[in-house]
């Protein structure tokens, strides 16, 4: 005898369980993945030697912490958060430095003397960069509205916090960012062309609708 499947509407079931199981398993990734880079940024710190990177690697620590806390809160009860969640704010110019100078081929260090800031916030730069697809990919999935809107807040902010840490990284020629010639840039630049005029879109066919060859 074939038993039949139930289907519950979210307004049949208890909040915190308004989830899907692909979410689930989503949710546990980014929440263990927040974890992960918390402890990271604990460790790096005990080799960063410059006083700005310090700064940038305690404000961004203390943002994720608080953004962890937001997400536990609405993952775990499926309802809006008590806190909203924040922006976060990078110090700072945004200028960008282009154009390659001369420097040493890299290489894997021999011992832990050889840990340098350079290394570190690149380390710092691939967990952020990381965690922001991680996080895009799981509020497109998500199910839960609250769940999804306290993901897809958080995407700005890590593609912020690697944009801090990039230009860190840009000013102090760590991450050295090459550049076209002017003349293929303005070709590149000008590949495309905005729109002009009403699309002309084709009208809709009913697929079960047969056509009527007798006129």
């Amino acid at each position: 005898m074939q038993q039949q499947g139930q289907t519950y509407s979210s307004q049949n079931i208890q909040p915190q369980l308004n989830h899907g199981g692909h979410e689930m398993f989503d949710l546990h990734e980014v929440l263990a993945g927040m974890i992960n880079v918390l402890d990271q940024y604990m460790i790096f710190r005990t080799f960063v030697k410059d006083q700005e990177l310090l700064d940038i690697l305690d404000r961004q620590y203390h943002f994720i912490l608080s953004e962890y806390d937001t997400t536990v809160e609405s993952f775990s009860t499926g309802r809006k958060p008590s806190r909203e969640t924040s922006t976060y704010m990078m110090k700072g110019s945004t200028q960008v430095t282009y154009g390659l100078k001369p420097s040493q081929p890299k290489k894997p260090n021999q011992s832990l003397a050889d840990v340098k800031d350079a290394g570190i916030s690149g380390h710092m730069l691939g967990l952020i960069k990381s965690s922001a697809s991680l996080l895009t990919m799981t509020a497109v999935e998500a199910t839960n509205p609250v769940v999804r809107r306290v993901l897809a807040s958080q995407v700005q902010n890590y593609i912020e916090m690697a944009y801090e840490i990039f230009l860190y990284q840009n000013k102090n020629a760590y991450y050295q960012v090459p550049q076209l010639q002017q003349s293929d840039m303005q070709q590149m630049v000008k590949g495309y062309a905005e729109h002009q005029g009403e699309p002309s879109m084709p009208s809709y066919q009913n697929p079960n609708q047969r056509p009527n060859y007798m006129n």
